[in-house]
């Protein structure tokens, strides 16, 4: 039944429509750790892989090119070969297929063949395979790169660096000089290079796409060199013979430029100015470009790994200061922490009660969940509505800073007047009241301040005052 073109046609589009559907499965599961977040990257491009397989038959069906296609479309309408027209008979030979299929399959079901194997593909862990330097991804290992960098020129001590340091120069090739770059020790050292930063990214990112990001790299890299062709070269200028292709370019550049750029090839820059242009536009500069295109992928897969780079830096660093014994108990306790983290992964949490987590991730037990009353929640408007659980954090929070800030805002002082004051009406309602006893509590003169006349009577300051300009006093 699967053998005609149509029902192949059909069963790729429901394994494309199927492998999405996987896929979007998969990633709504939030990975517990960097590793399960590795292995769900690895199982999602497999699946990815397998959609492009099944679209590449696709569309080399939909094209068409044998007319099998389009002859089989025509046999359904009831076309023959000889031209006629026969519709129930192509008819009843579909029939007569489909019976004999089920006559020699009596016991076949109609159900998901592909369910138990979808959840066995989720719970799949795909074999990574990272060196114990690379520290399952976190690290570059570019210790064989350094031992090729160093070996570049023998007679070059500046090339023989540390390791550390080699990993603040390894993505600036623009720094070694061009006649060391037409060496076969650097293209091998280039070649291996960019072999193994594509690998780990393939390893650490299986999503990335790397065919795109080339091509992006080939087009902008085709643009500057047209851009420094069309340039005008001035006597200051450092220049670059591979994007100069005729003598009148050369002519352009000016005698002294010319012989700097013959001699930083380690060509012979003395002679006519004829000799100079013939020399230097003999010269085949097809192999620079192809090196000059590798450095761009390079350094755009070192951008693209830059935090990884810095910490491998921080890695390497760190490890100069450890003693032996403290660097081999480090190597240990990477294994139990790789032993443990696989353990955690397997176990699911289980909190029915949506109950606080402790230090260690898990659910607190439910005894202490009681005892510190964390199922009483309290609101404070003044926090900006936020929550607290339990009476103890509740309590805690009038001195912290959010609550502070929320107090200041208002323009109240967070005194322990307001305590126990969520509220911001009832928070300004209090500080009016405050404020109203503040003013009454006033010291005033006119009704406090008092005077004594001759014969000892007391007043306060306004009924003295008025006594004593009526005369009365």
């Amino acid at each position: 039944m699967s053998a005609t073109l149509l029902e192949v046609t059909r069963s790729k589009h429901e394994e494309v429509e199927r492998l999405e559907r996987l896929i979007v499965k998969d990633l709504q599961n939030e990975p517990a750790s960097s590793h399960a977040r590795l292995c769900q990257n690895h199982r999602v491009r497999r699946i990815i892989a397998a959609i492009t397989s099944s679209t590449k038959k696709l569309v080399e069906i939909y094209e068409d090119f044998d007319s099998a296609r389009k002859d089989e479309i025509a046999a359904l309408g009831g076309q023959t070969e000889t031209g006629g027209t026969n519709l129930f008979g192509n008819f009843y030979d579909s029939l007569k297929e489909i019976r004999e299929y089920h006559r020699k399959r009596p016991t076949s079901l109609a159900f998901d063949v592909y369910e138990e194997s979808d959840q066995k593909l989720l719970k799949e862990e795909p074999d990574v395979v990272f060196s114990g330097e690379e520290g399952r991804g976190r690290y570059l290992d570019l210790h064989e790169m350094h031992n090729r960098y160093v070996n570049l020129d023998s007679a070059d001590e500046s090339k023989r660096i540390e390791y550390a340091t080699y990993l603040d120069v390894f993505s600036k090739p623009e720094e070694i000089s061009c006649k060391l770059k037409l060496t076969k020790q650097y293209k091998e050292y280039l070649e291996h290079m960019l072999g193994y930063l594509i690998s780990f990214v393939q390893r650490k990112e299986p999503l990335q796409d790397l065919e795109r990001l080339f091509a992006r790299v080939e087009t902008d890299y085709q643009e500057v060199s047209k851009g420094l062709e069309n340039r005008n070269v001035s006597s200051q200028d450092s220049i670059d013979l591979v994007y100069f292709s005729t003598v009148r370019e050369l002519i352009e550049v000016g005698r002294e430029n010319l012989k700097k750029a013959l001699a930083a090839l380690g060509l012979k820059s003395g002679g006519t100015d004829q000799q100079l242009h013939f020399v230097a536009a003999s010269q085949d500069h097809t192999e620079l470009r192809e090196i000059g295109l590798k450095e761009s992928k390079m350094k755009r897969l070192c951008e693209l790994l830059s935090e990884t780079i810095d910490e491998t830096k921080e890695n390497v660093q760190r490890k100069q200061t450890l003693a032996v014994s403290e660097w081999q108990k480090e190597l240990e306790d990477d294994k139990e922490q790789v032993d443990v983290e696989s353990d955690d992964e397997e176990q699911q949490i289980y909190n029915p009660l949506n109950l606080p987590t402790g230090v260690d991730g898990k659910p607190i037990p439910y005894w202490l969940y009681k005892l510190h009353g964390l199922g009483q929640e309290f609101k404070c408007e003044i926090c900006g509505n936020q929550t607290y659980r339990g009476r103890r954090a509740f309590e805690q929070h009038f001195k912290e800073l959010c609550h502070q800030s929320g107090m200041r805002r208002l323009g109240i002082p967070n005194t322990k007047n307001f305590n126990e004051i969520t509220s911001i009406q009832e928070a300004i309602a209090l500080w009016e009241k405050i404020q109203a006893r503040k003013e009454e509590n006033k010291w005033c003169p006119d009704r406090e301040e008092e005077y004594e006349d001759m014969d000892g009577n007391i007043y306060d300051k306004k009924t003295y005052t008025d006594f004593r300009r009526q005369g009365l006093i």
